[in-house]
C-alpha cells in the first residue's frame, strides 16, 4: 500500500496515542523543535508530528557545535544531523591488543550498557528493531594492568559511521585504556532515548578529537568527621567517571574518628571507628579502588599528619592536647590531636599505616597532609619542651617549625622505605611549612607538590610557584563545597560562607591563580569537609557543581557560566538518571522551554541561527 506524507503522519499519531493509552497516561505527547538556535517545546499533532522530535536529540544539535557533551571537548567536533535507532539487544564490544585486561574492559562494558539501560524508563514499550552497532576499541597491547599516573595519556578519538551493510561502527582509538574509557563515556552521551518513537538513538555520524587540559582533575571527601558506606562512596565514583574527573582523594582519618582497617595495628580502628559496623576493612578499600580504577579514576588516600590525629592513638603516648579542653586553644575545631615527633617508636606505626595505603592503594602519588599544625599544642607538652631543650632549641615559633621539619624528614623516610625507595610525589596542604622561610628549608621542590586552600588571590600562592613547586587548587571560596550552612561551633553560620554556587566553580579561574606559572598547576580538587555531611546529603553537595569543576578543569572554556548552563541543565538530568541525587539547579520548565528563564534573555540575541532539521529517523527513512 502506497502511504501519502499526510497520511502517514495521521497514522503515527494515531499509532502513538494508542501506544500511550495503552501503557500510561502521564506520558508526554509533547515534542521539540529548533528555531533560532533554541529547542521550543511543541504539542504534538497531524501537522507536526513527522517534524517533531525529542528534546535530548534536538539538544544534540541545535544551536551548539558540541550538542550536548560534557565536559566540553578541546579539539575537532563533528556531529551530523542524522539518529539512528539502535537495536540494544545487538551492541557488540571489540577490544583490540588488550587480553592481559579482559577484565578490566569487560567491567566497562558492563557499565556502558547500564548507562544506556539508564535512559529507558520502560522497556516494556521500547520499540523493537533498528541497527547493529559494533563498538571497536583500539589500544596499544598494555604489558602490564592499567594504572593511572601523572604520565598518563588520557586522549582519545571517536569516529561513529555506517558501514554497506547497515551496521553503526562506533571507533575509538586511545594510547591505554584510560583514554579510551573518556572515549567510551563521549559515545555514551551521543546514544539518547527518543520518547516520541519509543527508540534508542545514535548519531549516525560524528568524529571528536578529545583531551584533557589539566593532569590532576579531582574531588575530595573527608570520611573522618561522619562515616560514609561503600555504597556512597562508589555513587561518588560513578558521578566522576560521568564528567571524567580522575581523581578521588580519600581523606580517610582525621581526629575524630580512624575508620581503617591496619592490619598490623588493629587497636587504631577498634579504638578509633565510631563502631565496628563503620570500619574500612582491606576488603571495602580493594573494591572502591578497583571500582575507581574500571571508570578512570585514581583513588588516593591521606593520611593527614602531624596534626588531625586523635581518636585511635589512646594509650601510646604518642600524641600531645589530645581532646584538651578549651579546646580552641590547641586546634581550630574538636577535638584535637596532634602527633608528637619527639617520639621515636611513633613513626614505626606511621610505617605500618603508610604500609598499608601503599599496599591497598598503590598510589602514584601520595598525600600526607600536613595542615593545620598548632605550635601551641607542642608547647602544651612538658616532654616535647624537655626534648627540644635537649636539642639545644628554643620554644620560639621558629623552634617549633624546625620541629615539624624533623618530623617530615622522618616521615617521609617511612613512606620512602615502605614504597621500596621509588620516591613517590608527596603532597602537602598549604600551611605554616609552606611559608618563608620554612619551605626553602625543609621541603624539596622537586619531591613535594603543594595542595593550596586558601583564597585564590593569596599572595603566598605565587610565592610558592616562584619555587617551581606544582600546586593543585582547591582553593576555598570557589572549590569548598561544604561551605554555607548553619554553625556547628558557634551559631550564624560556618566558617566558608556564603554557599558556593556551580556558576562561581565554574568560572574558577587557575590560570588567574597562577598567572606566569600556570604551566606548574597539575590541576584541582572540589573537597566535602564532613562536619556537617554525611551519605544521605551527600550527592546534592557535590552534583551538579562538581561537573561544573570538572568542565573547567577538562577543557578550560574561554566563555564563562553562561554558555553552559543550558547544557548542564541536561546533564544533571543525566547525573539523576545514573543514580546520583544531584541538586536541582532551576525549575523543570526551564530545561523544557531553553533560553527562557534568563533575567536577560530577551536581551541576549537569540544565539546561532537555528538548524534546519528534518531528522530522517531510521523507521520513517525505511
Amino acid at each position: 500500500m502506497k502511504w501519502t506524507r499526510t497520511a502517514l503522519g495521521v497514522a503515527l499519531l494515531l499509532a502513538l496515542v494508542s501506544h500511550l493509552a495503552a501503557h500510561s497516561s502521564d506520558d508526554l505527547v509533547y515534542g521539540y523543535e529548533c528555531r533560532s538556535g533554541f529547542c521550543h517545546n511543541v504539542e504534538l499533532s497531524e501537522e507536526n508530528y513527522t517534524e517533531a522530535i525529542s528534546l535530548p536529540v534536538c539538544r544534540l544539535f541545535c544551536g551548539s557545535s558540541i550538542g550536548t557533551l560534557w565536559p566540553k571537548p578541546t579539539g575537532t567536533v563533528r556531529l551530523d544531523t542524522l539518529m539512528r535507532q539502535v537495536d540494544i539487544s545487538f551492541i557488540d564490544f571489540n577490544f583490540n591488543g588488550t587480553a592481559r585486561q579482559q577484565k578490566l574492559w569487560r567491567a566497562a562494558e558492563d557499565r556502558f550498557m547500564d548507562m544506556l539501560d539508564a535512559q529507558i524508563p520502560d522497556r516494556k514499550v521500547l520499540a523493537r528493531g533498528g541497527y547493529r552497532m559494533s563498538v571497536n576499541i583500539n589500544t596499544p597491547d598494555e604489558p602490564t594492568p592499567a594504572r593511572l599516573t601523572l604520565d598518563t595519556d588520557e586522549s582519545y578519538t571517536l569516529d561513529i559511521d555506517t558501514d554497506a551493510s547497515g551496521h553503526v561502527l562506533a571507533n575509538i582509538t586511545a594510547a591505554n585504556f584510560f583514554g579510551a574509557r573518556h572515549g567510551l563515556e563521549t559515545l555514551a552521551q551521543l546514544i539518547v532515548y527518543d520518547d516520541i518513537r519509543r527508540e534508542v538513538q545514535v548519531t549516525a555520524n560524528a568524529t571528536i578529537n578529545d583531551a584533557p587540559l589539566y593532569k590532576w582533575r579531582g574531588l575530595l571527601l573527608d570520611t573522618s568527621r561522619n562515616y560514609y558506606s561503600v555504597k556512597s562512596i562508589k555513587r561518588t565514583l560513578e558521578g566522576m567517571a560521568l564528567v571524567k574527573l580522575n581523581t578521588f582523594h580519600w581523606h580517610i582519618t582525621d581526629s575524630h574518628s580512624f575508620p581503617l582497617e591496619v592490619k598490623k595495628r588493629p587497636e587504631l580502628h577498634k579504638l578509633g571507628a565510631y563502631s565496628q559496623r563503620q570500619v574500612y576493612t582491606r576488603r571495602d578499600v580493594a573494591e572502591v579502588v578497583e571500582y575507581g580504577r574500571v571508570r578512570g579514576i585514581r583513588v588516593m588516600p591521606e593520611f593527614d599528619a602531624p596534626a588531625h590525629v586523635g581518636e585511635g592513638w589512646q594509650h601510646k603516648n604518642m600524641t600531645a592536647c589530645f581532646n584538651a579542653q578549651p579546646w580552641k586553644s590547641f586546634c581550630v575545631e574538636p577535638p584535637c590531636g596532634q602527633l608528637d615527633p619527639t617520639v621515636n617508636e611513633m613513626y614505626d606505626v606511621l610505617e605500618d599505616i603508610y604500609g598499608t595505603m601503599f599496599d591497598q592503594f598503590n598510589p602514584d602519588v601520595f598525600h600526607m597532609g600536613g595542615d593545620e599544625v598548632s605550635t601551641s599544642c607542642w608547647n602544651s607538652s612538658q616532654p616535647i619542651q624537655q626534648w627540644m631543650k635537649k636539642q639545644g632549641w628554643g620554644l620560639e615559633t621558629a623552634d617549633f617549625m624546625r620541629l615539624w621539619g624533623h618530623f617530615q624528614t622522618e616521615a617521609l623516610g617511612r613512606v620512602d622505605k615502605v614504597a621500596n625507595g621509588t620516591h613517590t610525589p608527596i603532597i602537602l596542604w598549604t600551611s605554616g611549612l609552606t611559608e618563608e622561610p620554612f619551605i626553602d628549608e625543609y621541603l624539596n621542590p622537586e619531591r613535594y607538590i603543594i595542595q593550596i586552600w586558601t583564597t585564590g588571590a593569596d599572595p603566598k600562592v605565587k610565592k610558592i610557584l616562584e619555587r617551581g613547586y606544582k600546586i593543585i587548587v582547591s582553593n576555598y571560596d570557589a572549590l569548598y563545597l561544604d561551605c554555607g550552612g548553619a554553625g556547628w561551633v558557634t551559631d550564624g553560620n560556618n566558617w566558608c560562607s556564603p554557599y558556593i554556587g556551580w556558576q562561581k566553580v565554574y568560572d574558577n579561574s587557575l590560570k588567574s591563580i597562577a598567572g606566569d606559572y600556570e604551566h606548574h598547576v597539575l590541576g584541582a580538587e572540589g573537597a566535602i569537609w564532613s562536619e556537617q555531611i554525611d551519605e544521605h546529603t551527600l550527592d546534592n553537595r557535590f552534583w551538579p557543581r562538581a561537573s561544573a569543576l570538572a568542565e573547567r578543569l577538562w577543557s578550560n572554556p574561554a566563555e564563562g557560566w553562561r554558555q553552559a548552563e543550558s547544557r548542564l541543565l541536561l546533564h544533571r538530568q543525566r547525573l539523576v538518571d545514573n543514580g546520583l541525587g544531584a541538586e536541582a539547579m532551576q525549575p523543570q520548565w526551564c530545561l523544557q522551554n531553553e533560553h527562557e528563564c534568563p533575567i536577560d534573555a530577551c536581551s541576549r540575541g537569540s544565539g546561532r541561527l537555528g538548524l534546519i532539521v528534518l531528522l530522517l529517523l531510521t523507521t520513517l527513512s525505511a
